[in-house]
């Protein structure tokens, strides 16, 4: 009786879910990886230096220009979401090939693919359109380089030429200069850092009736990006951005405050991601007594940008 008992409890041990010790190894496995992960995230020697261009999403841009003779392509798309009323989407992405001929100067350039959704917007044409329109270049320059100070500052002068409105989708002519200040500074070494733009951006268009008007923008930014584990970087961008007719600040139209999250990912050595979603979460837009300026930004943007260096 003893043996057939015996025999009978091998057995049931024998017929236990297996899944029971595989969700046990996983846990594990799963606590182990998260101590690593919180171990390694308190060890700072484990946090080098790092490029700050993109670290702070692409909106607010970094002062590092890369290392010498580097080469890259970077696809960037910008999107635009939301007005008054109706279905509003729009992309512009940009397939950009960047090369640093110095430590201290960085050329970019490349064309611009668009796609406007728009339907039921007022006083902008229905439109479902994908199509190359137009081609920009970016010229940057350090400033101050990161020494004993833990600030850096880089000149970024982008000229750009559009054969689409970036609004409507239109045909026009369209030539504009984005001129920006990008500074930024590191508050803990290897780990947190500030970022802080300028932007004056003069445009001038011509639609079919031959007519050229001229319009201007001017932006000032602030960003913080925290390393949070080796090449993952997350933070906060906010932006407050004023629209005026006339090229030289002529006559105001409408401002708007964007915010939101950004994130950073260096994938690989020479592959890395940045990404930021911004809403609009205050506005104004001269003769309109409601809430946001919808006619001269959009009520949420977004960035994603790639790069593959070689």
């Amino acid at each position: 009786m003893v043996t057939i008992n015996k025999q009978k409890k091998i057995g049931t041990l024998l017929r236990l879910p297996l899944h029971r010790p595989v969700l046990i190894v996983a846990i594990a496995a799963v606590a182990f990886f998260a101590c690593r992960v919180s171990a390694q995230a308190q060890d700072n020697n484990a946090f080098h230096e790092i490029e700050t261009k993109y670290i702070f999403g692409t909106f607010t841009v970094g002062s590092s220009t890369g290392i010498e003779s580097e080469k890259a392509f970077e696809p960037e798309t910008q999107a635009a979401f939301g007005k008054r009323g109706g279905r509003y989407a729009t992309s512009a992405t940009t397939l950009e090939f960047e090369y640093t001929p110095t430590q201290y100067l960085q050329i970019i350039g490349g064309p611009i693919v668009s796609y406007y959704n728009i339907r039921n917007v007022p006083d902008l044409d229905d439109r479902n359109l994908a199509t190359v329109s137009g081609f920009e270049a970016e010229f940057r320059s350090v400033l101050i380089d990161r020494g004993p100070s833990p600030l850096a500052v880089t000149l970024s002068v982008e000229p750009e030429f559009h054969s689409r409105d970036e609004t409507s989708g239109a045909k026009v002519v369209n030539y504009a200069l984005d001129v920006k200040l990008e500074a930024d500074a590191e508050l803990i070494k290897n780990r947190l850092f500030l970022g802080f733009n300028l932007l004056y951006e003069p445009e001038t268009t011509r639609a079919d009736l031959g007519m050229w008007s001229k319009e201007s923008t001017f932006g000032i930014s602030s960003a913080l990006a925290f390393q949070i584990v080796p090449n993952v970087v997350v933070g906060g961008d906010l932006w407050y951005l004023r629209h005026y007719e006339g090229a030289l600040f002529d006559s105001f139209t409408g401002d708007a405050v964007y915010l939101g999250p950004t994130f950073y990912w260096k994938i690989a050595p020479k592959i890395l991601m940045s990404a930021t979603w911004q809403a609009q979460i205050a506005g104004h837009e001269q003769g309109i007594n409601a809430a946001f300026d919808l006619t001269d930004f959009s009520r949420y943007r977004a960035r994603l940008l790639l790069e593959f260096e070689f």
